[in-house]
């Protein structure tokens, strides 16, 4: 198969923008509005789905058959009533569409490959010293390979796109990870997603990794239904983003909630105040130097995210210090916007991650938070895989939902 003619298979008619007509752009609208109602609830009836969009009966009945002929979504077992006929809900199908997601990190690449439903059906992880961009290249282009063969020619051609989720300014960021020069330098002319539009045979779309993230708890996450609140990810760098009104808020330069450069107080070697970034008390890296500098290995940290065994003190001190630096994050965010949740998510084991929010919570009632609406401090929900799953999150929604808030970079 060329690469052209991949990538159009890999449209489903629902998702196809080139139906021309603007009746069929409105007719391509209605379809997102209803793949979007049903992904929201689980599965509707056509009823249900009529009172919702405020469409007339007909048209949903109309749509509903397109879709369903799209394999795009399915029927369920009829639910009765206490009156009435029995009603059919309609679910998305999960093998109606897939997408893969590649996150490209400071220690390690993911890819992952997605339904329509949310559900991770692949998982590949490949764990480096710091990544160059021949390496990033040759994993991408193994990778697809893997999946694809996976997953079936025929079910391959329902793959909408490869999403993205990098850091913003990597080469700045490698500098920390002691990358060397010429690497720094390689990075300084290459373009992700050109490069790895090369390679694959679908639509790519960019993003910054902690906003994919937050992209993810926004979608498949989220279990207290919150409609504005700030994510944290804490991965080799601290990093976040800003969920308004129940969509993402990527900001002007896709920058906002980056809360890893946000100033914080802290003390120095003379016990003097001073001023620093939240990465550097509330990053992996910081862990990981303090690990190598006492003669452990710090390697388990990302080779196994989900397992980092007994590291004693110097993680307990190092929870500490980032519950602590978080907790004044929150309050200060929460002081410019009045979210109602601090949704706290990492690249660590999930009873770390319990830990952190516990320590967070218990020093943010500590502040005079006088005149500030009080903001839940919870856990995420996705996890360590949370910035792949989030880069394969957005093929899926620039081809089956109505919110075009949730795209953050043009598709190549």
């Amino acid at each position: 198969m060329t690469d052209g003619a991949a990538a159009d298979a890999a449209r489903p008619s629902a998702t196809d923008l080139s139906r021309g007509t603007n009746q069929t752009g409105v007719r391509l609208y209605n379809e997102r509005l209803v793949l979007s109602l049903i992904r929201k609830h689980g599965s509707l009836p056509k009823a249900e789905i009529a009172r919702q969009t405020g469409l007339s009966p007909q048209t949903i009945t109309v749509i509903m058959r397109q879709l369903e002929r799209d394999g795009l979504v399915v029927k369920r077992d009829r639910r009765r009533g206490k009156v009435g006929q029995p009603s059919v809900p309609f679910a998305l199908n999960p093998d109606g569409a897939y997408s893969v997601g590649l996150k490209i990190g400071r220690r390690s690449c993911d890819l992952v490959l997605l339904d329509l439903v949310g559900t991770v059906r692949d998982f590949i992880h490949g764990p480096f010293d710091y990544p160059t961009p021949a390496a990033i290249a040759a994993f991408v282009d193994r990778g697809i390979r893997q999946l694809v063969a996976r997953l079936g020619d025929g079910d391959a051609g329902r793959i909408a796109g490869l999403g993205i989720a990098a850091p913003f300014e990597l080469r700045s960021w490698l500098q920390q990870v002691g990358a060397p020069r010429d690497v720094l330098d390689h990075w300084r002319t290459f373009d992700i997603a050109r490069e790895i539009g090369r390679i694959c045979p679908w639509p790519v779309t960019l993003c910054n990794d902690a906003t994919a993230a937050c992209g993810a708890e926004l979608v498949l996450g989220n279990p207290g239904q919150y409609l504005d609140f700030l994510y944290v990810f804490v991965g080799s760098f601290a990093g976040g983003g800003i969920v308004l009104n129940g969509s993402l808020y990527p900001g002007r330069d896709g920058n906002a909630g980056a809360i890893g450069s946000m100033p914080i107080t802290t003390a120095g070697n003379d016990g003097m105040p001073m001023m620093q970034q939240l990465i550097r008390h509330a990053s992996i890296y910081v862990l990981q130097n303090r690990l190598a500098e006492a003669g452990r290995d710090p390697s388990v940290l990302w080779l196994s995210p989900g397992d980092w065994g007994d590291l004693g003190e110097i993680l307990n001190n190092w929870i500490d210090e980032a519950g602590d630096s978080l907790a004044l994050a929150a309050v200060t965010a929460t002081s410019v916007l009045d979210f109602e949740a601090i949704v706290i998510d990492g690249a660590f084991p999930t009873a770390i991650r319990a830990r952190i929010v516990e320590r967070v919570a218990a020093r943010v009632e500590r502040f005079d938070r006088q005149g500030l609406s009080p903001a839940k401090i919870v856990e995420g929900s996705v996890g360590t895989t949370a910035r792949a799953v989030g880069g394969a999150c957005l093929p899926l929604l620039a081809h089956f939902t109505r919110d075009s808030n949730l795209l953050f970079k043009e598709t190549t």
